[in-house]
C-alpha cells in the first residue's frame, strides 16, 4: 500500500511519514545506544526511563549481544540458513545478515519494521554477501497476514525451508488487546517444522511496585512508545509447543554467555528474558 500527499496523486516518500514529535522504540533505543538517528522525543523519553532505571543502557547492549549469540548458534550449529527479523531497528554493529553471513554466506535474510528511518537506513547499510539475500518490509509485527504475503518475503525465503523469527526486543511493544500470544502463533504456524523462534522481552520480575509503575509511565510516549513488560511466565507462554533449546529462558545476558566479559550483569539489572526455541 502506498500513501498520497494530501491533494496530490504522487506517492508519498516512506520519510514524510516521520513525525518527529512522536516517539519510536527504534529511535529511542537508537539512543541509547548512542547513535544519532534520533529525535527530541526520543532523547526525552530514553532520558526519562534512564532516570528510573540507570542500567537499560546495559540492557540494550546486552540485548543486542543475545541477537548476536543466537544468529551465530543458529547459523553455525543448527544449519539455519533463513531469518526473519521483525523490529529491526536502526542498523548497528552485528546486525542479523552480518553475523548470519559471517557463518555462511548464502544465508538470506528479510528485515521487517514499521519506522521509515529504519527502512532507509536499511536499505541503505544492510547490504547482504553475493551468495545471500537480503530484503526490507513496511510492516507492523501487528499484521502478520501483510508480512508473509509481502512479495519481498515471498521472493527472498522459501517457506518449505526451516526459518529463524527473530522477535528480538519487540513484543514488549505489542498490549494485550493487540493479541500478540495470537500474532506470534499466526506467523509460527506459517513456517515449517525445524524452524526457531528467537525472543526477548522486558521483565518487571526484579522489580518493586512503585519501580513498575514508572516503568509504565515513562516508556507511555504516544502509541509506539508503550512498553508493557511481562513476567517470566508470560513471557515463556510466546513458546507454547515448541522445543526450548538450553538454557531455557534465562536473562539475556545469561543466554550462553560463557565467552562474554564475565562478571555478566545481574538479571536485575539487564530485567529482560530472552530465549531460542525449535518448531517440532
Amino acid at each position: 500500500m502506498t500513501s498520497e500527499l494530501p491533494g496530490s496523486s504522487t506517492p508519498a516518500s516512506p520519510l514524510d511519514r516521520i513525525d518527529t514529535s512522536v516517539v519510536h522504540p527504534a529511535r529511542r533505543y537508537n539512543y541509547w545506544l548512542g547513535g544519532k538517528d534520533n529525535f527530541q522525543a526520543d532523547r526525552e523519553s530514553g532520558d526519562q526511563m534512564v532516570a528510573h532505571f540507570p542500567s537499560i543502557r546495559t540492557a540494550a547492549l546486552e540485548n543486542r549481544r543475545f541477537l548476536r549469540r543466537a544468529v551465530a548458534h543458529l547459523a553455525r550449529s543448527a544449519g539455519v540458513r533463513q531469518f526473519l527479523d521483525i523490529g529491526t531497528g536502526i542498523p548497528t554493529a552485528d546486525n542479523t545478515h552480518e553475523v548470519a553471513q559471517a557463518v555462511a554466506p548464502e544465508s538470506r535474510v528479510v528485515y521487517v519494521d514499521n519506522d521509515p528511518i529504519v527502512l532507509a537506513h536499511a536499505r541503505a547499510l544492510l547490504t547482504s554477501s553475493a551468495q545471500g539475500a537480503t530484503a526490507y518490509i513496511d510492516a507492523d509485527l501487528r499484521d502478520p497476514e501483510r508480512i508473509l504475503g509481502h512479495p519481498e518475503l515471498l521472493r527472498t525465503l522459501d517457506l518449505s525451508r526451516p526459518v529463524a523469527l527473530m522477535l528480538v526486543a519487540i513484543l514488549h511493544f505489542v498490549p494485550d488487546r493487540d493479541d500478540p500470544y495470537g500474532v506470534v502463533a499466526r506467523l509460527l504456524d506459517a513456517l515449517p517444522s525445524g524452524s526457531y523462534l528467537v525472543a526477548s522481552h522486558g521483565t518487571y520480575d526484579h522489580l518493586p511496585p512503585e519501580k513498575v509503575e514508572a516503568a509504565r509511565l515513562s516508556a507511555n510516549g504516544g502509541p509506539h512508545g508503550t512498553i508493557v513488560l511481562r513476567s517470566h511466565q508470560e513471557f515463556a507462554a510466546f513458546f507454547t509447543g515448541l522445543e526450548l533449546l538450553d538454557p531455557g529462558l534465562p536473562s539475556v545476558a545469561e543466554w550462553r554467555a560463557e565467552e562474554e566479559p564475565q562478571p555478566r550483569p545481574s538479571t536485575a539489572v539487564v530485567g529482560m528474558y530472552g530465549g531460542v526455541a525449535r518448531k517440532p
